[in-house]
């Protein structure tokens, strides 16, 4: 059972580490998909991950025009 515990947590990290990056990238970045993209390659290294959602958070909204 602990053998399956820690593969389910990091499914579960980079599902959401990727919905998190495009919810964020609809409102921060002009391409949403590019930055889900992203948000899921850099899942796979938890602190680069936490560190690219932590710049899209603080980024400035993108005007629509």
């Amino acid at each position: 059972m602990f053998v399956l515990l820690l593969p389910l947590l990091f499914i579960v990290f980079v599902v959401t580490v990727t919905l998190c990056s495009y919810k964020l990238g609809i409102t921060k970045t002009e391409n949403p998909k590019l930055a889900a993209l992203l948000g899921f390659l850099a899942s796979f290294a938890p602190p680069l991950a936490l560190i690219y959602l932590a710049v899209l958070l603080f980024k400035d909204d993108v005007a629509v025009v």
